[in-house]
């Protein structure tokens, strides 16, 4: 962030949104064609066949009516990149050339914590150049490159990923940064070298193959370095620092992210070498984690990019293990998740030398298997299936397996395919599952709701991802056109806050309303592509831009919205009429006559209200 408190100037905000032109930006990435005033394309955020995302150049805003997706240029590029707003608009005004911050002038003092940060985020970026000279161009690199090469790397993967080579010698990198005054010091904070014990520094990485990890804006901030000779450990990781947290950082993930957010679907591999040997197969969106430290957050991470995990994982019993224990992870948060099962105990890299990069993605990574398909296979290796105590205990295990899938259709599926297999009559299989889950209902914690868990707090993970905006109720048509008005008219946004306020029923409506009557407070006069950009947030952008899109609105007169603005008054006076009475009752259960009788007196008012004013909007 540019400035003291993390608010990035406003100036600066207008000026990114004046310099890229909505249409210009995602027609790079979009095949747009027009359609009255509006200009039409395959939405690159879902797959589709029809056109259903839409940019309305007057507005300034793109919106899809089939995936939800909305918002202003700088949201575009968040969502198509996954920047942050800060980082979109600080890569956008960097691409036109425009100072930051913006306004003052220059940018304010860097703090020391900054100023060390940058210096670690340069000198990792000298680190990885040096190692990938050093494997390409000189002796020390030969026998590395050779390994490389018999392993399926060209040079143009090489290249791509800047792999390198740190030699034997131990002290190569801390003189060639000493050298460009780097203060060693740092550099042991960064984890690019170690002290000595007797004084000075020698380089942390020795003999190894070294994969720069970047972050999510491309930078180096790490390394992995697999160990060429034989030795311990295989892999060496940079430690945690100023600019790495293996817990929070994916290998590949910056060069993944767009056709992550394209397809939908991350595919999760176990290694480096997997992972660039898959993305030379054609497979652009994989990514994975510091050895074996996946964690919730990596999964928090991916989430946010992401409606589908796919793990392609080595085909060892290890593995499989590890698989499993991730696709648990990614269930827990509500994440749809498959598994590939890599046959004869291969890894990815081995199954890709061994049938070509065309099977693997046809028949590996295209092909994977549901999360209860792959517990049921993994469940088979624990039971002696050629004896009958083996299979029965496999199958009542099975059971349990299948009784947690919340689709019926799902659970019928498989439990057919169970009796089948293993001569069990179905309408056992059911019974002992419906019984299950019977006794699984009966177990959960209060507030729990089955089919419907993410509309408790308990299960806040869990909520489904977005997508396509639900027809909203006719009660709350009332309130979009509202807002429609109030983004295109100050005098209507002004009319409405002296009548209504904060009186609207729908939360996101009410936050809208609040962001208009201080965007009008600040002076500003109407204008849609500004407004967004004092949302910079995705629900509430995505609700604007759905209201923005409405086909029919009526004219906004006087009548139109003193009728419309009663009506919310109305419906307000209903809600609270509905919980007086539901408090009367209550109070009259409880025997408190005089609170009964205080409630009946508000509840005649709020009755004369309601007669008093009848007027409905046509």
């Amino acid at each position: 962030m540019w400035m003291a408190g993390g608010r990035i100037p406003e100036d600066v905000i207008q000026a990114v949104l004046r310099a890229h032109d909505i249409v210009e930006t995602v027609g790079r990435t979009v095949h747009l064609t027009k359609s009255g005033k509006y200009l039409k394309g395959l939405c690159p955020f879902h797959s589709e066949k029809t056109p259903s995302f839409t940019v309305t150049p007057e507005k300034g805003i793109f919106h899809c009516y089939g995936c939800g997706k909305s918002g202003s240029v700088i949201r575009f590029r968040m969502e198509l990149e996954g920047l942050t707003f800060p980082e979109a608009v600080r890569v956008m005004a960097e691409e036109a050339g425009i100072p930051l911050p913006g306004g003052a002038g220059a940018p304010e003092e860097p703090t020391p914590a900054q100023r060390e940060r940058q210096k670690l985020i340069e000198a990792h970026e000298y680190a990885a150049k040096f190692y990938h000279y050093l494997l390409q161009n000189t002796e020390h690199g030969r026998e590395a490159k050779a390994y490389l090469k018999r392993r399926g790397m060209s040079d143009k993967l090489i290249d791509q990923f800047m792999i390198g080579y740190a030699p034997e010698r131990g002290d190569l990198l801390a003189e060639f940064l000493e050298k460009r005054g780097y203060d060693l010091r740092l550099m042991e904070k960064g984890g690019l070298v170690a002290a000595r014990s007797g004084g000075g520094f020698f380089d942390r990485f020795r003999g190894r193959i070294m994969f720069p990890i970047r972050d999510r804006e491309g930078r180096t901030i790490a390394f992995a370095g697999r160990i060429l000779q034989d030795g311990q450990p295989k892999y060496l990781n940079s430690p945690d620092s100023l600019l790495f947290n293996k817990s929070r950082v994916l290998y590949n993930f910056h060069e993944a992210r767009p056709e992550i957010r394209k397809s939908g679907r991350v595919v999760l591999f176990e290694g480096y070498m997997d992972v660039i040997r898959a993305w030379d197969a054609g497979v652009r969106n994989g990514v994975a984690s510091m050895g074996t430290s996946f964690t919730e957050e990596h999964v928090a991470l991916l989430r946010r990019v992401a409606d589908e995990a796919v793990i392609c994982y080595d085909g060892d019993d290890a593995g499989q293990s590890a698989a499993l224990k991730s696709a648990a992870m990614f269930e827990n948060a509500g994440m749809p998740v498959k598994v590939v099962v890599l046959p004869g105990g291969l890894d990815p890299d081995e199954y890709i030398g061994k049938y070509g990069p065309e099977s693997f993605v046809r028949d590996m990574v295209s092909q994977p298997v549901s999360a209860v398909k792959f517990k049921l296979i993994f469940l088979r290796k624990n039971h002696k299936l050629l004896e009958e105590e083996g299979r029965k205990d496999y199958v009542l295990e099975a059971v349990r397996i299948i009784a947690g899938l919340d689709s019926p259709a799902e659970r019928e599926f498989y439990l057919k395919e169970l009796a089948r297999e293993f001569e069990f009559p179905l309408e056992t299989l059911k019974q002992e599952c419906s019984e299950i889950r019977a006794a699984a209902q009966k177990n959960r914690p209060f507030g729990d709701k089955l089919g419907n868990r993410w509309n408790n707090g308990r299960n806040e993970t869990a909520r489904p991802p977005a997508g396509r905006m639900p027809e909203p109720p006719g009660r709350h048509h009332i309130e979009r056109t509202l807002l429609y008005w109030m983004m295109h008219d100050a005098e209507a946004a002004e009319y409405v806050h002296d009548k209504l306020g904060d009186a609207f029923q729908v939360e996101d409506h009410a936050a809208i309303a609040a962001y208009l009557y201080a965007y009008y407070a600040q002076g500003h006069e109407p204008d849609v592509t500004r407004f967004f950009s004092t949302l910079q947030d995705e629900r509430l952008e995505r609700t604007a831009a759905s209201i923005l899109s409405m086909e029919t609105v009526p004219p906004c007169t006087s009548d139109n919205l003193d009728a419309y603005a009663e009506e919310v008054l109305k419906r307000q006076r209903l809600t609270a009429l509905k919980e007086r009475v539901e408090e009367r009752i209550r109070a009259e259960r409880a025997g408190d006559a005089l609170r009964a009788a205080q409630i009946a007196i508000e509840i005649n008012t709020l009755e004369r209200q309601l007669r008093a004013k009848a007027t409905r909007p046509s």
